[in-house]
C-alpha cells in the first residue's frame, strides 16, 4: 500500500485551513500527512495500526523538510482516542474500506483493505467525534457505494457533510470515490465533481490543478 491515486486525491483536496494540529488516521507510508505538512504549518500525528507502515512512515518523515512537525505512532485509531486527551482542528483518512469483500491474500493488505476486519463504521465515527474540537473538520475518501453508507451513518450519528465530491475516471463512467469533509454541526451541503482522464487518456485540467502542488513535471498523458 505504497503511493496510490486515493491517497494523493484526498491529501490535495483537504484544505488545512489554519489548523494547528492534525491527526492521520491509518497514515500508512506517512503520503497524506506529508502532504498536509506541505500546505500546512500544522503538528501532524500519524497512527498506523501496522508495524511496518508505521516504521516506514517514520522514516519518511525523519527525511522530510518537516520532522519536527510530523509524528508517527504505532497504534490503533481506537486505542489513540482513549489514550490522548488532545483534541484536532483537522483529522484525515483513507481508510480500510472493502466492507464484506473477499480477503486479501496478505494478512497486511487484509487489514489495510477491509473496514470490518479491525476498525468498524461506528468505531470510526464514535473515535472521530470524541478527538475533533467543537469546529474541527473530518476528510475522508472511500469507494463510492461505501461513501454512500457512511455517508448515512455519519449523519445519523451527529456527524454531518459540509463538503461532497464525487470521483470518475472518466467523464462518462460511473462514480468511483467519493470524499467528504464532516462537521459536529450541521451546514449546507457543497457538492461537486472531479473528473480525473480525458477521452484520450490525458489528465484533466481539473485533475492537473488539484494535483500539481505534489508531482514534479505532471504529465498530461499517461
Amino acid at each position: 500500500m505504497k503511493v496510490g491515486t486515493d491517497g494523493v486525491l484526498l491529501g490535495a483536496w483537504v484544505k488545512t485551513g489554519d489548523a494547528k494540529k492534525i491527526l492521520d488516521i491509518g497514515t500508512g507510508t506517512g503520503l497524506i500527512a506529508l502532504m498536509l505538512a506541505q500546505k500546512s504549518q500544522a503538528a501532524i500525528v500519524a497512527i498506523d495500526i501496522d508495524e511496518n507502515a508505521f516504521i516506514q512512515a517514520g522514516e519518511n518523515f525523519d527525511l522530510s523538510p518537516w520532522p519536527e512537525r510530523l509524528v508517527a505512532l504505532h497504534s490503533s485509531i481506537q486505542e489513540y482516542s482513549e489514550s490522548t486527551q488532545d483534541r484536532c482542528d483537522l483529522i484525515v483518512s483513507n481508510p480500510p474500506y472493502f466492507m464484506g469483500a473477499h480477503p486479501a491474500p496478505s494478512e497486511a493488505r487484509n487489514i489495510a483493505r477491509h473496514m470490518d476486519e479491525s476498525l468498524s463504521i461506528e468505531e470510526l465515527v464514535e473515535c472521530v467525534k470524541k478527538l475533533l474540537l467543537p469546529k474541527g473538520r473530518f476528510c475522508v475518501i472511500l469507494p463510492f457505494m461505501e461513501g454512500v453508507k457512511f455517508l448515512e451513518f455519519a449523519e445519523n450519528n451527529g456527524l454531518y457533510a459540509n463538503h461532497l465530491t464525487k470521483v470518475k475516471t472518466k467523464v462518462e463512467k460511473q462514480e468511483k470515490r467519493m470524499m467528504m469533509e464532516f462537521e459536529l454541526t450541521r451546514k449546507d451541503l457543497v457538492e461537486d465533481e472531479l473528473v480525473i482522464q480525458e477521452e484520450d487518456l490525458a489528465f484533466t485540467e481539473q485533475y492537473v490543478e488539484l494535483t500539481k502542488d505534489y508531482y514534479l513535471g505532471l504529465p498530461k498523458k499517461r
